[in-house]
């Protein structure tokens, strides 16, 4: 807040002119606008925070605590969360948090969410406990598919752990979290059958969803699709394959007898297009995958995500 005594004295005769009025009006914004943000600065201080690894968990944090915490999330959007190598920002973020929450299921690459928490001594709780897993191929290893979102009932055992963490720390607002909770359920199932039919658009024989990586398996799983990826559930670029593997992926795709693949958001597209060029297929456009979208796009909300995503789908599939 700036003090009155620092503001310049104006001589009587010159506030008679246009101008120096202007100025006097100019000055009085100025006092008003930063009394104001002094005053939000200090309201957020005294907000609990939480830090949030994925921009799917900061929505659904944001969806429960309201306005009683503040949420913040280490990646931005269209960021692979596999890739992350978190920096001193982040570390600083992280030691002023009340609680961190992971997707987990090693979403986040070298669960750096963990040490992020473990090193500033900070609680942390994983978004994916409780969800029946399903099971994808890692270097001929057998992981749990990390990608659990994508189904909108999964995304409700999100929503109710966070719930249950932020209540655990707050019970105060323990009220409040479990009401806005109960409100975001009826959306998530709303998400739901609006999704169930939507999709009856796509004949079940064309129902084949080729991306980059397999990340849309809940989703398939959820909605009668069959998931394909030309590298499995890593991000690694597909520049980096051999002459022979990608014949083997041309010819995969082939056989397929598909009119369309996807472009996911958070990875590099141009292998991937020409590999549709190569099998005689279109890019059907891009989905929302690790990351939601950027501010101000239809896709900055898990709900608008999911939407988008299925309307991409059906409007190249059907």
């Amino acid at each position: 807040m700036i003090p009155f005594k620092t503001l310049p004295l104006v001589n009587s005769t010159l506030v008679k002119s246009k101008s120096a009025k202007s100025i006097l009006m100019l000055l009085a914004s100025i006092l008003l606008t930063t009394t104001a943000s002094a005053y939000d600065g200090a309201e957020n201080e005294k907000k609990k925070v939480v830090i949030c690894s994925t921009t799917q968990v900061a929505d659904f944090a944001r969806n429960i605590v309201g306005d009683d915490w503040q949420v913040v999330c280490v990646l931005g959007p269209g960021e692979d969360p596999h890739k992350k190598r978190p920096g001193n920002d982040d570390m600083i973020a992280v030691g002023r948090a009340d609680l961190c929450l992971e997707n987990g299921w090693h979403l986040e690459g070298n669960e750096w969410m963990q040490d992020l928490a473990k090193n500033a001594n900070k609680p942390i709780a994983t978004c994916v406990e409780g969800i029946k897993h399903l099971e994808m191929d890692e270097e001929g290893q057998t992981v749990k598919d990390p990608h659990a979102w994508f189904n909108p009932q999964n995304a409700w055992i999100y929503v109710k752990n966070i719930r249950d963490a932020v209540s655990k720390i707050d019970p105060d607002n323990a009220d409040n979290f479990a009401a806005r909770a109960e409100l975001y359920k009826q959306q998530l199932r709303s998400l739901d059958s609006w999704i169930k039919k939507t999709v009856n658009a796509v004949p079940e024989g064309r129902r084949v969803l080729i991306t980059h990586h397999d990340a849309f398996g809940y989703f398939c799983n959820a909605y009668n699709f069959k998931a394909s990826s030309p590298l499995g559930w890593t991000t690694a670029e597909l520049a980096g394959i051999t002459m022979e593997r990608r014949q083997e992926i041309v010819d995969t795709i082939r056989k397929m007898n598909v009119k369309s693949l996807f472009i996911e958001t958070s990875v590099n597209p141009e292998m991937l297009n020409g590999i549709a060029s190569d099998a005689g297929v279109q890019i059907g456009g891009e989905l929302y995958s690790d990351a939601m979208g950027a501010e101000d796009t239809a896709g900055e909300t898990y709900i608008g995500m999911m939407r988008e995503n299925v309307l991409t789908i059906v409007n190249a599939l059907k």
